[in-house]
């Protein structure tokens, strides 16, 4: 990519897509294409046609998905499996009629078996039982892995396919309806702290910023409470107890959005699907796995992690770990070392990235 050339960020308003406009905007790209969801719904052909026919980009970063966590995933199957698919299919097939150069598809680790071995590697793809809660996001992403490895094997495209671990940062998603499981951690624990202290004036800035169902910052101080309450948020003699989803044993791996913006910007500077294309190639063997994990190569549990944030958010109060709710997949730990074999490895730390986040997130 040349600095001037035209690069379309489709999703430039979520945690993905802001990070990597900011990447490139830091790096001196200077013709950056975007859209929002007001002005170009992806999920309408006859849109995402008109707009690759008139804007005609070089390059394209495909970061526009439906997300959220396990409630949501689990609650919203059918939003999740037919808008990601169709916001896929129709920006692959036209980045192909429109001859773009390069497009880099973001995917997600959940393609992989519920039961994988560990650390899981691209080639571990399809080969056993999704886990159920997210089963059509998982199916859509891996849709749009094929599609992208299809087009390049029928049409001599440079589509290439990239699955970043669980993301967090600036700009993530605290709704505590359908955010990933760190940033709800993280305003959980925070509201609790603002219980137990009887700050009522960040509850209230929280809930101006981040309503809770048609609970609103003006809403009675009795109102919140109620509310806080059947969310697993309380206090008592100003001790604050959060309730936590699962038993808190599964592990995770968490990567700071930065750092992801980071590798795809330098994927598509540096990687080409020819060179990802494995030995079995040439044995006559089919083409498959030529994706790409992202990720830090190390993990926590959702107890640790909840304690972590607890410390680094001075929270005094208790933590419950409820294990009559769902857990998700037991563990899920990346292989790396195929992106760290193509030059690139993550930089920030968790304990680092959950200071930043706080900082950000109480603005």
């Amino acid at each position: 990519m040349d600095k001037q050339s035209k690069i379309y960020i489709a999703g430039h308003t979520g945690l993905v897509g802001t990070a990597i406009k900011k990447e490139l905007e830091n790096q001196g790209y200077t013709n950056l294409v975007f859209r929002t969801f007001s002005e170009l719904d992806l999920t309408d052909q006859l849109q995402a046609e008109a707009f690759f026919r008139y804007e005609k980009p070089e390059y394209v970063f495909l970061a526009a998905a439906k997300v959220g966590g396990i409630h949501a995933n689990n609650t919203y199957r059918a939003d999740f499996i037919y808008e990601n698919l169709m916001i896929q299919n129709n920006v692959i097939h036209q980045a192909y009629k429109a001859g773009v150069k390069k497009l880099l598809f973001l995917g997600s680790t959940c393609i992989y078996p519920k039961q994988a071995q560990q650390p899981i590697k691209e080639e571990y793809l399809l080969t056993d039982e999704l886990e159920y809660t997210n089963e059509p996001y998982a199916i859509a992403k891996i849709a749009g892995i094929k599609m992208c490895e299809s087009y390049n094997l029928q049409y001599n495209t440079n589509f290439i396919s990239v699955m970043p671990t669980n993301l967090y940062g600036k700009g993530d998603n605290f709704n505590l309806e359908t955010s990933h499981v760190l940033p709800a951690l993280m305003r959980k624990i925070h509201l609790g702290k603002c219980l137990e202290q009887n700050d009522w004036q960040s509850i209230r800035k929280d809930l101006k910023s981040y309503p809770v169902g048609d609970l609103k910052n003006n809403s009675s101080e009795i109102e919140i409470l109620e509310k806080l309450k059947k969310i697993g948020i309380s206090s008592d003699q100003n001790k604050g107890k959060v309730e936590i989803w699962g038993s808190g044993k599964p592990l995770r791996e968490f990567l700071w959005s930065e750092d992801m913006a980071n590798a795809c910007v330098y994927i598509m500077q540096n990687i080409d699907f020819g060179s990802l294309i494995s030995k079995d190639f040439q044995l006559k063997k089919d083409i498959k796995n030529t994706h790409i994990n992202i990720g830090s190569g190390e993990e926590i549990s959702i107890k640790d992690l909840a304690y972590l944030i607890k410390k680094k958010l001075n929270f005094k109060g208790e933590l419950y770990f409820n294990a009559d709710k769902p857990d998700g997949t037991p563990r899920k730990l990346i292989d790396v070392s195929k992106l760290n074999n193509l030059g690139w490895e993550a930089k920030v730390k968790l304990e680092r990235g959950v200071e930043e986040l706080y900082k950000w997130y109480l603005g």
